[in-house]
């Protein structure tokens, strides 16, 4: 007997790098699905080890230290926490619940994160990092390579002091895309989920001509608003947007009419 659940019979490409794949990955398989892994994103250590480094040293000078992602929090905080708790005076905080938890696993507590937004904009939405509570302040940002300045530049604005670390480098997938071409010449891809604007690039640059016909009639889930403008720019045609983190996602494999 086969898989039961909602999603039997359904073959979902789980785009989001290795490391942060398999909570979202078992949640389709409990849903009776089969997730198939394929990273879009590769995540290596920084080349500039010495800014991790520094910024350890002057750790406890900052009022806040914000992680953009838990591949920030990963990266960074072995350097940070070396020999020592996370600082009582620097107060944490993340884009979204997944970077929320990395911190707490790793012992740093209460940390702020948006209520619902979470990108840039919500995080700068909350009291606390308001331009009347920045201005003076010295403020970390620990991310990856590259990636968008507004959260840096806005803070600026608002009178901090912005010390931009990079905590890891991204690149695209190392491999060839044959695994989605055989699945969708072989019937057994249904749907994707992409969960960064930048990924959903790679994976339109990596496919052929055949490759990306097939991606226009394949539904592509994504959590953000930002990453479904890049598909339509992009020309893809089947975009579904669900609420962010993997329940959002689940939530939207779940309600699609999978017969439309």
């Amino acid at each position: 007997m086969g898989p039961s659940g909602p999603l039997a019979g359904r073959t979902i490409v789980v785009t989001r790098p290795r490391a942060q794949a398999a909570p979202l990955a078992k949640m389709i398989a409990a849903a009776g699905g089969n997730a198939l892994l394929f990273p879009l994103l590769e995540i290596a250590p920084a080349d500039d080890a010495g800014g991790l480094s520094q910024a350890a040293a002057q750790l406890a000078e900052y009022s806040l230290a914000v992680f953009v992602s838990p591949n920030a929090v990963r990266h960074a905080l072995p350097v940070l926490l070396v020999g020592r708790a996370w600082p009582a005076g620097v107060q944490a905080a993340a884009v979204g619940p997944g970077t929320v938890a990395a911190l707490a696993d790793a012992g740093v507590p209460n940390c702020l994160v948006p209520a619902a937004r979470y990108d840039s904009e919500g995080l700068l939405e909350l009291p606390e990092l308001a331009a009347d509570r920045m201005a003076g302040q010295r403020i970390a940002i620990f991310r990856g390579d590259g990636g968008r300045e507004l959260l840096a530049d806005t803070l600026r604005a608002r009178g901090a002091q912005v010390d931009c670390i990079t905590a890891y480098r991204r690149s695209g997938p190392a491999g060839s895309f044959d695994v989605l071409l055989e699945a969708w010449r072989g019937q057994r891809l249904d749907a994707l989920v992409v969960s960064s604007s930048e990924a959903l690039h790679y994976l339109v640059a990596g496919l052929d001509e055949a490759g990306r016909a097939c991606l226009m009639e394949t539904p592509l889930f994504v959590p953000h608003a930002r990453i479904a403008e890049t598909a339509q720019v992009l020309g893809l045609q089947r975009i579904i947007l669900t609420a962010a983190t993997d329940s959002g996602l689940i939530e939207g494999l779940l309600a699609y009419n999978w017969s439309a």
